[in-house]
């Protein structure tokens, strides 16, 4: 068991983090499919990235990566043929994504991962690349991975549910251009998670492919080229919910340079969470920071983070340590992350003593006294960051499996180390 260690006094640290994986494989895979050789600075350094090079190394594509730097040498969308298999580890979104780059070929390429990747849904992806005219087999069960895919796509016309995952959405949107008449995906729910499908669209504009309409029951995307490039991939919004929440959980200061005002994502939106619950927040042209007089104590809240949901777990984690009761809504579909982010969460929060109260679409949390415990993290990178925040603020705290962070952050323990000194 790995002990968290406690934050003893206010603190005041400047905490970088890395670039963001969401940008990160979306750029790769533009990158992947532009025509010539494009450089992304600031690449993000977890397991997700390292596992997109690799499956689009297997598909032919060369992807030099040196420090935080990738050289890409686009295939202009002529992928190398199968038979061959690509192996995503735990990284959802690589497996999503290559499932539908895959598809561009015409021979046979099988996507696999590792077994809690194996168990996370998959179906609705498979079931439009079907109705493309993609041949998809399941290698065990239908509506998962292992899956082998022939291409290529045709047709311009394509239903998904909305209300499931956004990765399903920017899988056929990252493929979109390369079809003949572009792409209509008509969805039959609300999209959630859409600041991730405006994000898709924005790395798409920055290689050429502008010509993307977002819309609540539908994404257009005309027919074009990617073109080569170069470009910075910024700090990961989502990973610096953790330094800034420690801010709010021990009384202090945080900054997280290079996050600034003009950021493309969504989760960006954490800051004026944390403003909500009582803390002082600058959000500028260099940085981000955020404070909190220990004299203040946090107020919970009420907040639909459909659009925001991997923030979850890190505002869950502030919410137990509120003055005041807090709800989450719109977020049921997170059960089907790298964990179930709603029943594993709060029944990990519960073995502190929290009063946590899992719904049909989110938490119900009220204020109680804490105390330390053991918490599994459940192959997750999120609970197991989130966890890192609240033992900072608690007693006792101890992970049984904190390298996990390595799908996003492998460095996060001893970035967070400043605090200890």
């Amino acid at each position: 068991m790995f002990p968290v260690p406690r934050v003893g006094s206010a603190i005041e640290a400047e905490i970088p983090v890395p670039g963001s994986k969401s940008i990160a494989n979306r750029a790769l895979v533009c990158a992947a499919l532009a025509d010539g050789e494009t450089v992304i600075d600031d690449l993000a350094p977890g397991d997700d990235t390292v596992a997109m090079a690799e499956c689009l190394r297997g598909l032919g594509v060369m992807v030099d990566v040196t420090a935080s730097t990738a050289t890409v040498g686009g295939s202009g969308g002529r992928l190398r043929s199968g038979p061959v298999t690509l192996h995503a580890g735990l990284a959802g979104t690589t497996s999503r994504f290559v499932t539908a780059v895959a598809a561009l070929g015409q021979r046979p390429v099988t996507i696999d991962g590792d077994p809690p990747l194996r168990r996370r849904p998959m179906a609705p992806l498979h079931a439009a690349l079907r109705s493309l005219g993609v041949s998809v087999v399941a290698g065990e069960t239908e509506g998962h991975l292992p899956v082998t895919v022939t291409g290529p796509p045709v047709g311009s016309q394509v239903e998904l549910p909305g209300d499931v995952s956004s990765q399903y959405v920017t899988a056929l949107m990252l493929i979109a251009p390369l079809l003949g008449s572009g792409l209509r995906i008509d969805l039959t729910g609300p999209l959630v998670s859409r600041p991730y499908v405006e994000l898709t669209a924005a790395v798409m504009a920055a290689f050429g492919v502008a010509a993307v309409e977002v819309e609540q029951r539908r994404v257009t995307v005309a027919p074009g080229r990617y073109v080569a490039t170069r470009y910075r991939v910024e700090p990961d919004a989502s990973s610096a919910s953790y330094p800034l929440a420690l801010a709010a959980a021990t009384g202090g200061c945080i900054t997280v340079p290079g996050l600034t005002a003009s950021s493309i994502q969504g989760d960006a939106r954490f800051a004026a969470l944390l403003a909500e619950m009582g803390c002082e927040v600058d959000v500028g042209v260099e940085a981000t920071t955020v404070r909190r007089d220990p004299a203040v104590r946090l107020r919970g809240l009420d907040v639909d983070m459909a659009d925001i949901s991997d923030l979850v777990p890190t505002l869950a984690v502030l919410a137990v340590l509120a003055s005041t009761p807090t709800r989450i809504r719109g977020v049921g579909f997170i059960r089907g992350k790298e964990s179930d982010r709603l029943g594993d969460l709060g029944a990990e929060l519960r073995r502190t003593g929290a009063a946590v109260e899992v719904l049909d679409d989110g938490l119900a949390i009220e204020p109680v006294e804490l105390h330390g415990a053991r918490l599994r993290t459940h192959h997750d990178h999120r609970l197991a960051m989130a966890f890192g925040v609240l033992g900072a603020a608690v007693d006792g705290i101890e992970l049984d499996d904190p390298g996990v962070v390595s799908k996003s952050w492998p460095t996060f323990w001893s970035d967070l180390a400043v605090v200890h000194r």
